[in-house]
């Protein structure tokens, strides 16, 4: 009897393995997606989205003269369309495709996003969620050029000069330092959430597009305010609170590195912030809304690099340095005698180059294990291998836009004629206007307080759209 009680207690126990087993593992498989992780990579997509449109369109659109508003909100609205569908078709597997001799990822294993299923897991998130978060920073990082070119570029020469920059300056860049390419792997360069991919190599090429296209007519003689600075006002605190998403949520997952992220990027906002307006404050006698404004900018653009690798209170110096630094490098840009029209350079070529630098400096891995430790923290190397990362970055981007930007003259002009710049491109090149009558800033015209009631009388045109600095 008890024997035959063990057999049927050891059949029993079998029966029920063969059902859970199977459960079990099913579990373990489902488990692989983490719910919490994938709803954060997904709403800082969103946040990321939202810093260009309506962020970055409201911050730059403001900071132009009033006839072109419009086609300035274009460039960053248009950004959107461009690049979301480049960047299916090839410019994510450029970015993250298989190596190809450390240059690029192979841009047909994805071609169409083809081998990636919805299925599909990187980390603990679907790979389609890793996909659209990149997409928002292929996105983004094309259309701060377009504030260096505002109000005097062809629009069909910025659609083609965009396209072929995101496929063959950005996609590569991003493989070299995300994807797996020579500046992460080989040298083992620091950037948490693109101080090199997004802001540097957005900067140095809005330095080349600057001085191809050439100043705005009247540039250094007569005055260009900016027509609407709560536009801009708007922007700038749509930027600050959409780059949480865009540093926070590079941790890739819900966790502690993520709010390590978060608390870095906050307080170097803040002190760049101050920063700034003190600088500014010694220097002309009165801080400005602008200036405020122009400080936060800096501060999340130098923090961008930093903010998974540094504490907070090495975030807050990076932060304050970046503001008064900043500050200046907008100032000098009248003594080299290019037209940065919204300085893009200034803010985001040294934003980014003095972040990707401090992560040398500051980077600890008490914060991040997964990182190295910087030069206060015994490891001067890391310094030098910034400095080469930063330097990689600058020659690349500089050429490579130098070429594309000839290879878009030689074939539709870059620059629209006389009478369509001073018209303004609202009406030359899009067929709108903003504002019609005299009541909001003045005519289509835009200065502030004129009221120009014909685009027959355009505005004065002349010294860069920014009052300050």
């Amino acid at each position: 009897m008890r024997r035959l009680e063990r057999i049927l207690s050891a059949t029993a126990f079998g029966a029920l393995l063969t059902i859970l087993l199977p459960v079990a593992a099913l579990a373990q498989e489902e488990a692989v997606v983490d719910s919490g992780d994938t709803a954060w990579i997904l709403t800082s997509s969103a946040l990321v989205l939202m810093m260009t449109v309506p962020g970055l369109a409201f911050f730059y659109g403001g900071l132009v003269r009033g006839k072109n508003v419009l086609s300035t909100l274009m460039h960053s609205f248009v950004m959107m369309g461009i690049v979301s569908v480049s960047w299916i078709l090839c410019g994510y597997s450029i970015a993250f495709g298989p190596d190809v001799a450390g240059l690029f990822g192979n841009p047909l294993t994805h071609l169409g996003l083809k081998g990636i299923g919805p299925n599909d897991v990187s980390g603990s998130i679907p790979t389609y969620a890793f996909v659209v978060f990149q997409l928002m920073f292929a996105i983004i990082t094309p259309a701060l050029i377009s504030g260096a070119i505002a109000e005097r570029m062809k629009f069909k020469a910025y659609l083609l000069f965009m396209i072929l920059w995101a496929t063959f300056i950005y996609a590569p860049l991003c493989h070299w330092v995300w994807g797996g390419g020579w500046i992460a792997e080989k040298w083992g360069a620091l950037d948490f959430a693109g101080g090199t991919v997004v802001h540097i190599s957005s900067g140095v090429s809005a330095l080349v597009a600057a001085i191809l296209l050439g100043r705005r007519r009247g540039h250094g003689s007569e005055p260009m305010p900016p027509h609407n600075l709560a536009y801009s006002v708007l922007g700038a605190g749509l930027l600050w609170v959409g780059w949480f998403g865009f540093n926070s949520g590079s941790a890739l997952a819900s966790n502690s590195l993520a709010a390590t992220a978060f608390i870095t990027t906050n307080t170097a906002t803040g002190a760049a912030v101050l920063g700034w307006m003190f600088t500014e404050w010694i220097h002309r006698g009165k801080p400005t809304m602008l200036g405020v404004a122009s400080g936060a900018v800096a501060g999340l653009v130098a923090i961008t690099p930093a903010a998974g690798f540094v504490s907070p209170m090495a975030a807050m110096l990076i932060g304050v340095v970046a503001g008064g630094l900043c500050y200046g490098a907008v100032n000098l840009k009248a003594r080299f005698g290019y037209d940065d029209a919204l300085d893009v350079v200034g803010v985001h070529g040294v934003g980014g180059t003095w972040g990707a630098l401090a992560t040398g400096v500051f980077a600890w891995t008490a914060m991040n294990d997964g990182g190295s430790n910087g030069l206060i923290h015994g490891n001067p190397g890391l310094l030098l291998t910034q400095l080469k990362a930063v330097l990689a970055t600058w020659i690349f981007c500089g050429v490579g836009t130098f070429v594309l930007l000839k290879i878009t003259d030689m074939i539709v002009g870059l620059r629209v004629n006389d009478e369509d710049e001073v018209m303004g491109l609202d009406i030359t090149q899009h067929s709108e206007q903003a504002y019609t009558g005299a009541g909001f800033g003045g005519s289509v015209m835009g200065m502030v307080g004129s009221h120009q009631p014909s685009v027959e009388k355009p505005a004065a045109l002349g010294i860069p759209a920014r009052s300050t600095p």
